[in-house]
Order: structure tokens, then C-alpha cells, then sequence
């Protein structure tokens, strides 16, 4: 990707971080560093101009659980269509998942993540493994991992069984100063679910996963992280129950956060019997009912849940057209996840925009210790560039991923990110429809 090191951008309206979102303005940076923000700026004979036609502009928004797939499973994702989806959904950064394969358990495997990513407009935070091939037996090697630049460390895909196990990661990861990012599941309570245990998979007659398979495990990091100190972070929350235990939690002052998927707060568990078996609304945690539905936005509402997320989970079509209880677990989210947000939080008048933009672009770097973006002479430009009206069609064409797993394929969307700049590089979207 080209350096841009130079940019004007005309005619945008600065939202996020105490921004009113009302006044247009123009942003000069030079050298990769915001240099002037003023009403109207004239172009200066060594830099690019982007108009942005009225656009939103933000501090750049920050997914801090996806799945880039590589190392080992290449034919889903690579680094680079990660890292392209991320960008045309308006994302700056990424953290990315531990199971690879070889699995993000050793230092080499961090830097090799952060050298390939080094050139794109997205950067790549790794997650390190909690235990060596995320078997969940002993402490993978955290403390090099973290000099090495893994930001958190999970064992996502599969929880951290042990409570011993966690005990001592929590207490490791304490003094290391990161969260541990636990996949929130009692094995023996939710298998061999294939969707939400309800009325729905009755009516189906598939196996189903309980909600409580989800919040015993909560319950039991929850009074783990009372007792160790530890930050514990609940990955994608999904129940009404679970939300509740970590509001709970909050006030009694236990150090835990959570993030939740934009299907989660948009998609029930009807969607399977509606689209007659569509795999691609097979995820996990599965699609839960309307009651989850509302606790997850309502826990966006009071704060309870910090970030927004998605989970964005690559899969090859021949591994996703397969009978439903055969098919993987998992869809991409990055190209749809802002207009999925302005649907279910803006448009309905749940959330406004800064308090959207608060689980965008601050509570993920709060929570993972990096470096919050500021719209600021003198700062770092680090800006997402958005709408909150543009219709758009999410046709295969629009889809920057190297997978096609998605539920929103050829549906109707309002909102979209128009482009990214980071790290002295601007990436513009179009649409290719």
C-alpha cells in the first residue's frame, strides 16, 4: 500500500471524543501527523486532497476480536484480505485471534503476525495463546509473547477449562498488566449444540446449546478475577443471564469487561428455520432469541458491555455448504459491522453517535492498553471516515474478504465507512457494484 504521508481532507464533520458531530471543517496531515484542523484550509502544493463530501471523521475504529487465519489456514484468510475487509468496514486496527496453526503461542509466531501486517493502513495486534497449543494444560510463554507485541491473551475457539488454569493465567497476565480474553463455554453443558437449545431448535429438532452453558463459565472467571485481582475479559456475550452477571459484577467493582458481535444484538435464533438451514447463521455462541436480543442492547445502553465486535470468522465455501450440523461455526462481520450498528443502535435511537464511537474506538484500546487516537493537532492521524445515510447493496462484489460466510450478502444497508487513514497510508472505498 501506497505511503501517503500528505493529505487534505475537505468538508468533514469531526464525531467521537467530545466532538458535537455538527460543524464542518477541514483536517491537514503532514507527515502522517494531524498539522492543522480549521474551518477551511487551502491545499498546499505537496499533498493529495480527499472531500469528503460531509462525511463523519473519527478517531479510526478498532475490532478487537476477529480472525485473520494465519498462519495454516490460508484457503480461508490471509493477513492481507483480513486486513482489506478491516479497512473497507472503516477499521484502523485489529486484534487478532490465537487459533492458527501453529497457534499463537510462541513469540515468533507474534512477530511473524505484526511483519506482515507492517505495510497495510490496518495494524494487526496478535493475541497470544493463555496455554501451549491452546490445549489448556500449562502457560504458554506470555511474558515473551508480550514483548513481542501480543496485546491480551485467549485460548478462543475453546475456553480455559481448568479453573487452576486460569487461575494462574489471570495471575500471570495480572502482572504483565493485560486482560485474558476467555471463549465463554462449559463444554459438557453445550455440546453437541449445532444452534440456541429452545423452542426453535425443538421445532427444528436439532441439538441445542443452553444459555447457561455460557454463564456458568462467566460466573466461575468472574469470582476468579475477584479473587486473583486479574482483568478478565467475557468474549462475545450472547444471554440476557450473561449480561447480567457481568453488570453485577461491574458493581462490585471486579475487573471484567465484555464485548459483544453485531449479529448478536441484530439476529435470533429464528433466522435458521426462516433461511431454511443457511449455514451462514451458524456461529458461536449461536444466535440466541429476541429476549437476548434486547438484554445485549440494553447492556450496550447502561455500559455494561464496553465494545463492539465481530468476531469475523473466515470460512471456504466448501467447508460452509455442507448439511447445517456439519458446517463450521463462524461468519465475516468487518465490511457489514457499521451498518449492522446503525440499523440496530443509531437508526432506532438506542445509542448516539459518540456513545457509539466510544465502543468503537476508545473501550477497545482502554481495555487493550494501546494508544487512544486523537483528533488533535500534533497527534498521530489515525481517522475513519464515515456516513450514516448511504444506502448500499452488500453484494459478493463488496466483499474484501477472502471467504463469503456472511448473512447480509445481497441485503440492503444504510451506512458504511468511505475510508481509512493510518500509519502515513489512506485507503479511499468504492463501491464495486
Amino acid at each position: 500500500m501506497t505511503p501517503t504521508p500528505n493529505l487534505l481532507i475537505k468538508n468533514c464533520i469531526p464525531a467521537g471524543n467530545g466532538f458535537d458531530a455538527k460543524t464542518k471543517t477541514d483536517i491537514r496531515i503532514k507527515d502522517g501527523v494531524i498539522a492543522e484542523i480549521a474551518e477551511v484550509l487551502k491545499q498546499n502544493d505537496n499533498e493529495e486532497v480527499f472531500d469528503a463530501g460531509g462525511s463523519y471523521v473519527s478517531g479510526g475504529w478498532m475490532d478487537m476480536h476477529i480472525h485473520l487465519r494465519e498462519p495454516g489456514y490460508e484457503h480461508k484468510e490471509t493477513i492481507q484480505t483480513g486486513c482489506n475487509a478491516a479497512a473497507f468496514g472503516g477499521f484502523t486496527e485489529v486484534a487478532c485471534m490465537p487459533n492458527t496453526n501453529p497457534p499463537i503461542h510462541t513469540r515468533d509466531v507474534v512477530e511473524y503476525i505484526k511483519k506482515k501486517a507492517e505495510n497495510h493502513v490496518v495494524d494487526v495486534h496478535p493475541i497470544g495463546c493463555v496455554t501451549k497449543e491452546r490445549e489448556g494444560k500449562s502457560i504458554a510463554e506470555m511474558s515473551d509473547m508480550k514483548a513481542g507485541g501480543a496485546v491480551a491473551f485467549s485460548d478462543d475457539g475453546d475456553p480455559v477449562y481448568s479453573s487452576q488454569v486460569m487461575r494462574v493465567a489471570l495471575e500471570y497476565a495480572s502482572m504483565l498488566g493485560v486482560p485474558i480474553i476467555n471463549h465463554e463455554e462449559d463444554l459438557e453443558l453445550s455440546r453437541p449444540g449445532h444452534m440456541n437449545e429452545g423452542v426453535v431448535s425443538t421445532r427444528l429438532g436439532l441439538d441445542g446449546t443452553p444459555g447457561i452453558a455460557e454463564e456458568t463459565m462467566i460466573a466461575r472467571d468472574i469470582l476468579l478475577a475477584e479473587f486473583t485481582g486479574g482483568h478478565v475479559h467475557v468474549a462475545h456475550i450472547s444471554t440476557r443471564k450473561a449480561v447480567e452477571l457481568v453488570r453485577r459484577a461491574k458493581a462490585d467493582g471486579i475487573n471484567v469487561t465484555t464485548e459483544v458481535c453485531t449479529h448478536h444484538f441484530d439476529l435470533t435464533d429464528e433466522e435458521i428455520d426462516r433461511r431454511h438451514f443457511d449455514t451462514n447463521v451458524k456461529m458461536h455462541p449461536p444466535l440466541r432469541t429476541q429476549d437476548d436480543v434486547d438484554a445485549m442492547i440494553e447492556g450496550l445502553v447502561d455500559g455494561t458491555i464496553d465494545v463492539i465486535c465481530t468476531d469475523h470468522a473466515p470460512h471456504s465455501i466448501e467447508e460452509k455448504e455442507v448439511e447445517f450440523i456439519y458446517a463450521p461455526n463462524g461468519i465475516i462481520g468487518l465490511e457489514t459491522a457499521w451498518s449492522i450498528t446503525v440499523k440496530c443502535l443509531l437508526n432506532t435511537g438506542k445509542l448516539t453517535l459518540n456513545q457509539v464511537l466510544e465502543k468503537l474506538v476508545l473501550n477497545p484500546r482502554k481495555i487493550l492498553n494501546l494508544t487512544l487516537p486523537e483528533l488533535k493537532p500534533g497527534k498521530s492521524a489515525n481517522l475513519t471516515l464515515f456516513n450514516t445515510n448511504e444506502t448500499w447493496t452488500f453484494t459478493e462484489k463488496e466483499v474484501r474478504s477472502k471467504s463469503r460466510n456472511s448473512p447480509y450478502i445481497d441485503e440492503q444497508l444504510i451506512g458504511r465507512a468511505i475510508a481509512v487513514y493510518n500509519k502515513c497510508r489512506f485507503a479511499a472505498n468504492t463501491l464495486r457494484g
